[in-house]
């Protein structure tokens, strides 16, 4: 029958001396000192009652089988061996060595009561530093649009750790009367851990209704994975033709130092601040119709202007009351890398080679080119203008008219009327803004909505036009406007329209639109870039 002691900690272990073997074995013929006691089977603590007569942290001292830990602070060395078996161990003894799917309270050094069959405890033994009802560091978002910005962290319960499925399902804490090690005393440091949880969620739950109730009359910036995320360049949002001058002419350091002596001047709005104002007042329209509803558009400034520049643009911002909450100033890089972080559905720039890399990236941008007259501009309307191939739709259309000719076009697209296009780059966004559009059309504010699209195409209607408007519609999409110009101009039209953007793939529908009074955006898509660059 075997002998059992006391260990110091509180656990039990078999006597190693009753399982010594009584006959010694022989090694190579020569009889051989006794074997050494093997350690306990389940993994107990041996303390500094072993009677083997070494202390479990003295380095001679073997470590138990199957990794467990003996809670003695030198136990955790590395590349020590197990006893029984001469196992290797390549991890350290304070956790991640312990039975498969152990969890553990506090740290293994610490001298911590083992479970004795594998009960998951509240928190993984390596975590030295967080105690359980510690509150949560935040995690940046997965999926590419969440994280701690625009959410709150998972509530403490989803930061444990799941237990192993391998492990028992027996009741936590043990019932009274098992095994010793087990009872009532065992389980007061999973009740400890289960208190502080429960305290950790109260306070995660008051923290989060605090921040949700918090008054301003700001509206908050919407979460990226609702918006529609418009990216604007500094260049693009503000007149900085002057500021440009001295940064080419006298370098970074003159042109960062004036813009800190200017930082209190306001700057005067570029080519793409009528069309955020316009951008904005939809937002507030939204607002009132769907106070708790997130999609709709969120501003970015995406510059490679240094950090010291970026206080005058905040004090040009406030002064124009946008809502701006976003920036990103990359301090002379290009901030094309950013534009995915940012989840960007539309970049505007007055950069033609970082709006070129962009569309490169598949992200819809476009150049932006400031009108030479003034025009008014309405304040109650967004209105939004398109040209259709190599725009909205695909260039393949566009490509027979360049090289064959076109006759050759209108035959090609008499014959595959019902086929519909490719989609172009911005394509998309003219989807989100008809998903916005049909948000009004729900309140019954049709004639009242806030957007408004117009397509402005160099196409004839009756040779070519029908496959444009059949296009439109497999793809759900609705246009509020359709203008065929047969190869007329359009600039003379757009002034009618007065929109506050209009994009076009062709430099010389840009000019005109420019001399005419037109905010335009070239989109450098398809083959018409071998035709005309851009300035």
């Amino acid at each position: 029958m075997r002998a059992a002691v006391g260990c110091h900690s509180g656990c039990w272990k078999e006597d190693a001396a009753a399982l010594r073997p009584a006959v010694p074995y022989r090694v190579r013929g020569r009889a051989a000192a006794p074997a050494p006691a093997p350690p306990p089977t389940q993994g107990r603590c041996c303390g500094p009652a072993d009677p083997r007569g070494a202390r479990c942290g003295e380095a001679a001292a073997p470590l138990h089988p199957r990794g467990r830990c003996c809670g003695a602070p030198r136990c955790r060395r590395l590349g020590r061996s197990s006893a029984g078996g001469g196992q290797d161990r390549s991890v350290p003894c304070r956790g991640r060595a312990a039975v498969p799917g152990e969890v553990r309270t506090a740290p293994c050094r610490t001298g911590e009561r083992l479970s004795q069959r594998g009960r998951p405890r509240a928190q993984q033994c390596e975590r030295e530093s967080q105690r359980p009802g510690d509150f949560p560091l935040p995690e940046r978002g997965g999926a590419g649009r969440g994280g701690w910005w625009w959410g709150w962290p998972p509530s403490p319960a989803s930061r444990l750790p799941a237990p192993s499925p391998a492990a028992p399902a027996a009741p936590f804490p043990a019932a009274p009367g098992s095994m010793s090690g087990s009872g009532p005393e065992a389980a007061q440091p999973g009740q400890a851990a289960e208190a502080g949880l429960q305290e950790a969620e109260q306070d995660w739950a008051a923290a989060k209704a605090f921040y949700d109730n918090l008054v301003s009359k700001r509206p908050r910036p919407p979460k990226p994975q609702h918006a529609i995320t418009v990216a604007v360049s500094s260049r693009a949002l503000f007149d900085l033709v002057e500021e440009r001058r001295i940064y080419e002419e006298q370098g970074v350091e003159k042109y960062v130092e004036y813009q800190q002596e200017n930082e209190n001047v306001t700057l005067k709005p570029g080519p793409a601040f009528h069309f955020v104002k316009a951008l904005e007042h939809v937002n507030a329209r939204l607002l009132e119709l769907y106070p708790d509803d997130e999609e709709r558009f969120d501003i970015v400034l995406m510059t490679n202007n240094h950090a010291q520049v970026g206080v005058r643009l905040i004090n040009s911002i406030n002064h124009y009351g946008l809502t701006i909450e976003r920036f990103c100033m990359t301090g002379g890089k290009s901030p094309i890398g950013y534009l995915t972080a940012y989840l960007t559905n539309l970049y505007l720039s007055a950069d033609s080679e970082k709006v070129q890399e962009a569309i490169e990236a598949g992200i819809a941008s476009a150049t932006m080119f400031a009108a030479n007259k003034d025009v008014a501009y309405s304040d109650t309307q967004l209105r939004v203008a398109f040209d259709g191939d190599a725009v909205l739709f695909s260039d393949e259309s566009e490509q027979i008219v360049k090289e064959q000719g076109l006759d050759r076009f209108f035959e090609h697209e008499q014959l595959n009327e019902n086929k519909p296009l490719a989609q172009g780059p911005l394509k998309g966004f003219l989807e989100d803004l008809g998903k916005l559009q049909k948000k009004f059309y729900a309140k019954n504010e049709r004639l009242n909505c806030p957007i408004r699209t117009f397509l402005v195409t160099a196409r004839s209607a009756a040779s070519s036009g029908a496959r444009v408007l059949k296009t439109l519609r497999s793809w759900g999409l609705e246009i509020d406007e359709a203008l065929f110009l047969a190869g007329a101009p359009k600039g003379p039209i757009l002034v009618k329209i007065r929109p506050h953007i209009f994009f076009d793939d062709q430099m010389f529908h840009i000019e005109g639109a420019q001399k005419l009074g037109t905010i335009a955006a070239h989109v450098p898509y398809g083959i018409a870039q071998k035709y005309h660059k851009p300035a």
